[in-house]
């Protein structure tokens, strides 16, 4: 599939409990080839790269956060892990920054080798306290299956309401037509304690899909950090057992 694209999404959370919950909603990511953000942010003048618009894409909220380089960094993160690409394409699948303001739970860079085959998924994800913590998926350097599940051990604070322990599986669809992405959290019973699913659809990046995006969710950035309290704050009102929130975790990668 082509990049720049725009994939118009739906995000559900369900956890089995107790207490048992469930809640959705939808969202829109924005898939780019991280070597061409320049061309991805040139097909409309709705979207920019780091200054304001109603689209923004902003070289520190990824990766190093500090606004250098996003390909040095990744590619230095692969490294640490065995895995080369060559050069290949390196494609990130993320929220943008919508007036100004920006949240992203989770992105994804998908990365290839020159040959054209998956060698690495890095899951960077934040919490609601300026944290964040890279997940990187490889097989030591080796080409990679699409449709295997890939485990990782739970290493970030995300939610208040579990505590740092358990493992993570994840499941990735390549990014197409649609998107996807599934992500189980097990305890160390072998208990699913928590389920989220992302799935969306295609779109071309232009002003009419980024036009329409916006207003099926407006304010999305704000609204996805608004309902995460808010559903937070149902789960703990239905009895959910509170767990503080402990230090980071360094290197924040793994």
């Amino acid at each position: 599939m082509n990049t720049p694209a725009l994939y118009r999404c739906r995000i559900m959370h369900r956890r089995p409990g107790p207490p048992r919950y469930r809640f959705a909603y939808r969202a829109f990511f924005l898939l780019l080839d991280i070597d061409a953000i320049d061309a991805a942010c040139g097909v409309s003048p709705l979207i920019s790269r780091n200054r304001f618009n109603l689209l923004s894409f902003y070289d520190a909220d990824h990766g190093p956060h500090d606004g250098s380089d996003l390909r040095t960094w990744i590619d230095g993160v692969l490294a640490e892990h065995g895995v080369a690409l060559a050069g290949g394409r390196v494609r990130l699948l993320s929220m943008p920054r919508v007036l100004g303001y920006g949240f992203n739970p989770i992105s994804l860079y998908y990365a290839e080798h020159r040959d054209g085959t998956l060698r690495a998924i890095v899951a960077e994800v934040h919490n609601t306290f300026g944290e964040h913590h890279v997940y990187v998926l490889h097989e030591n350097g080796e080409a990679m299956d699409w449709r295997a599940t890939r485990e990782k051990a739970k290493q970030f604070h995300v939610s208040p309401f579990f505590d740092r322990s358990g493992t993570y599986r994840f499941h990735v669809m390549a990014p197409g037509e649609r998107v996807g992405l599934g992500i189980r959290l097990y305890d160390e019973a072998g208990t699913l304690r928590i389920a989220t699913a992302l799935s969306g659809t295609h779109r071309p990046l232009n002003t009419r899909s980024i036009g329409i995006a916006a207003c099926l969710v407006p304010l999305m950035t704000l609204k996805v950090t608004a309902a995460i309290h808010w559903q937070a704050l149902k789960i703990w009102l239905r009895g959910a057992t509170f767990h503080t929130k402990p230090k980071p975790r360094r290197p924040n990668r793994s």
